[in-house]
């Protein structure tokens, strides 16, 4: 009767041990999930500034077409991207337009002095800045979820119900070079 009991006890401390270990994974992958959705949120709002800016630029800086068309394509690349990475690579892309279009800027003192251009400006570094912070959020729900996966004896778990990890949101290697600095 006692040897019942324990065994018993045994299985009842395993089934809360996997009920908590589960539930546990779903926590962490629920989190990955939310923490991308909050990027792509501050993606949306800086998708949506965009073809403003180009706008206002484009009065003044008609013949810098090649960089607005750079922005306006890298931004429909961003739009119609489908998947966490395809959305990486595009929104990389798009900073990097966005950067170029940046410093054509530099060259017109009268769009520099517009307002509206002002704003728009300080709203797209704004949202970059608040982009690169979930991304970091992001990649640190990544990683706690990848060592739960990982991790003994949670992998049996994870591996028992086929959760998967997801994908770190990394630099592009263009991304990763150094700028060149000349005076």
């Amino acid at each position: 009767m006692i040897a019942l009991i324990i065994i018993g006890v045994i299985v009842l401390i395993l089934i809360i041990y996997v009920i908590a270990t589960y539930n546990g994974l779903v926590n962490f992958r629920n989190r990955v999930k939310d923490s991308w959705a909050d990027i792509e949120v501050l993606l949306k709002r800086r998708n949506d500034l965009i073809p403003n800016l180009v706008e206002t630029v484009k009065g003044y800086a008609a013949h810098e077409k090649s960089t607005l068309d750079e922005v306006v394509t890298a931004r429909n690349n961003a739009v119609n991207a489908k998947g966490a990475e395809e959305e990486m690579k595009a929104s990389g892309a798009l900073s990097a337009a966005l950067g170029n279009l940046f410093a054509v800027a530099e060259s017109y003192p009268d769009l520099k002095a517009n307002t509206n251009f002002l704003d728009l400006q300080a709203n797209l570094r704004d949202t970059e800045d608040k982009i690169a912070t979930s991304r970091d959020m992001y990649n640190t729900m990544v990683l706690q979820y990848k060592n739960k996966l990982e991790m003994f004896p949670s992998n049996i778990i994870a591996s028992m119900f086929k959760f998967t990890p997801e994908a770190f949101f990394e630099a592009e290697e263009a991304d990763k070079e150094l700028p060149g600095v000349k005076f």
